[in-house]
């Protein structure tokens, strides 16, 4: 990310907020992990969609493993904080949707090689 698109820029009309990136909140969303696997949500196919609108508000749809997932709270919390740190962001909506449900076919080849399930 160009520092520009990190922290802004100044221009004549004044300081221009930083715009957010669909790689940063990426990034963002792989830096949370599922507690009982070793892999992050993004990687395991949880993250369904997510839209940036142009004043910096993120939208992300995401579901979990199963609706009695433990991690239920826990793991929506982690993201909107994650996206929410993010420079430009302005705020953050994560909505946990149920259809389509999840299965392993979600899985970056990544996640599976990690789990060991080809």
């Amino acid at each position: 990310m160009s520092e520009e698109t990190a922290h802004g820029s100044w221009t004549p009309d004044g300081e221009t907020p930083p715009k957010v990136t669909e790689d940063a909140v990426i990034g963002a969303i792989g830096t949370v992990y599922d507690p009982e696997i070793p892999v992050n949500i993004y990687e395991l196919g949880l993250v369904y969609s997510f839209d940036i609108e142009d004043d910096g508000k993120v939208k992300v749809e995401m579901t979990l493993t199963t609706p009695s997932c433990p991690s239920a709270q826990e793991l929506p919390s982690q993201v909107e904080e994650a996206i929410r740190a993010l420079p430009g962001v302005s705020d953050v909506e994560v909505e946990v949707v149920w259809d389509p449900p999840w299965d392993q076919s979600r899985m970056s080849e990544d996640a599976r090689l990690a789990l060991n399930m080809y």
